[in-house]
């Protein structure tokens, strides 16, 4: 019944995601190219038609009355969502029939499908897209091959700073790019503004920019994921989910349609799952159809969850654990930055960066480490200072919350080098007072990434 009724609804079109296609330029995208600048960038419009979103605003600041709407909005009122002001959206924080716990906890034993239309989509493509793209993040992209995925930073010029995190992913002729809602003004202006410096300094090697507005996005998270997703694909896209490992993507098409959707295996809760790009017609349809298929398997989860099961994947949320004053090596990500990178640097901050990333002997290091932390009493949030014995402020606290799998309070933030060892004990006040702490390893949870088998 769910089969033949999602058919009937989305058998309108097909996603457009195949490089030859241009059916992703939905009504509200803005198709920007280093040809035309003059082109406004990708500024939120009034809808004008039945598949149009709502106005979007970066900052979760934003009055009542301005806030955007995902694709899923009516989606989330129908199943009794609690909405708070997000990234300029109004999201859901959780659902009437399971508490944020209760949430957390189904997603680690089950799974959950996570509304993430929220963020921006876009595509990168022309000759010098990967170029671009390698000026600006400390990414190897030209080892990335088609169809896989790396999580990345938007650097500045100078400082190596993070303008936002992101995950970039190659598919035929063009890149997938996806970044934060809450920088969303912020980083259209930085794009806007470092294209058109890569037009002047290399006018022969094109970018087209496209933003999807418009575009879903859900994450379907948890143990069971794999399972609900090999139902209601296709024959084929499903049988290759047992080859497509963690950051790996591939193009499917949902049984009994004709709507092909981009699938790329990762996710933010540590869990095994996946990330599902759907076009804007039928990004409700699609997801009714997953709640439908597994009821007994498969809920809504909202942001409550979603902080809860990121913290303890150790997972950074920009705006709290980033900033733009934070490099990738402070905040523990020297990982993202490329062999390749490291050699011959390239990209916007390598100066600082590449220094830091030197030895104390060399002149190298950081002050300060993004680490894990395992407080006693009352848990530590946000802006708690970490103190030596001596009272002595020697970092601070980002994020932070009592743990459902853990059972004790975790917490994620910044300390003074030489102090960032796993086992070191601290103190962080919370409340005026001080509680004793200690450094710990993240994730906290252990990751259940489904990846390919490790070769000796």
């Amino acid at each position: 019944m769910a089969s033949k009724r999602a058919a009937i609804l989305l058998r309108p079109a097909s996603s457009g995601l195949k490089a030859s296609s241009t059916a992703l330029r939905h009504p509200s995208s803005s198709h920007i190219s280093v040809r035309n600048l003059s082109i406004q960038a990708a500024r939120p419009r009034k809808p004008t038609g039945p598949l149009q979103q709502s106005i979007r605003y970066a900052s979760s600041k934003a009055k009542s009355e301005e806030l955007g709407q995902t694709g899923l909005y009516e989606l989330h009122s129908k199943y009794g969502a609690k909405f708070v002001p997000f990234g300029g959206y109004s999201m859901p924080v959780q659902y009437s029939d399971l508490g944020i716990v209760d949430s957390h906890n189904w997603t680690r034993e089950k799974a959950s499908l996570f509304d993430v239309g929220h963020m921006v989509q876009h595509f990168f493509s022309g000759p010098g897209a990967e170029a671009f793209l390698q000026r600006i993040t400390p990414s190897s992209l030209s080892s990335l091959a088609e169809y896989t995925s790396t999580l990345s930073t938007l650097l500045h010029r100078e400082t190596g700073g993070i303008v936002d995190d992101t995950v970039i992913a190659r598919l035929p002729g063009k890149f997938y790019v996806v970044t934060n809602a809450g920088c969303r003004e912020k980083d259209l202006a930085y794009l806007t503004e470092e294209l058109a410096a890569w037009k002047k300094d290399n006018p022969e090697q094109t970018v087209d920019w496209k933003v999807l507005d418009g575009q879903g996005l859900v994450a379907l998270q948890g143990p069971l994921a794999a399972k609900i997703l090999e139902r209601v694909l296709e024959e084929k896209p499903a049988a290759d989910l047992k080859s497509l490992y963690f950051g790996g993507s591939t193009l499917a098409t949902i049984k009994g349609t004709e709507t092909e959707v981009l699938v790329s295996r990762g996710g933010y809760t540590g869990e095994d799952g996946f990330e599902i790009s759907i076009p804007a017609f039928a990004t409700e349809a699609v997801a009714q159809f997953l709640l439908d298929s597994a009821p007994d398997e498969l809920r809504l989860a909202g942001l409550g969850a979603r902080d809860t099961l990121r913290l303890e994947a150790g997972m950074c949320l920009y705006g709290h654990d980033l900033d733009d004053s934070t490099t990738p090596v402070e905040a523990a990500l020297s990982w993202i930055i490329g062999k390749d990178r490291r050699a011959n640097g390239g990209f916007y901050g390598d100066s600082v960066i590449l220094q830091q990333l030197k030895k104390k002997s060399e002149g190298g290091g950081v002050t300060r480490r993004r680490v894990g932390f395992i407080v006693e009493g009352a848990p530590a949030r946000e802006g708690a200072e970490v103190v030596n014995e001596a009272g002595e402020k020697i970092g601070n606290i980002t994020s932070g919350c009592p743990s459902p799998t853990v059972k004790k309070n975790i917490a994620m933030g910044y300390i003074k080098d030489g102090m960032h060892k796993s086992g070191t004990e601290i103190q962080v006040v919370v409340r005026g007072k001080r509680r004793k702490a200690t450094v710990a390893k993240m994730p906290f949870v252990p990751s259940k990434y489904y990846k390919a088998p490790t070769t000796k």
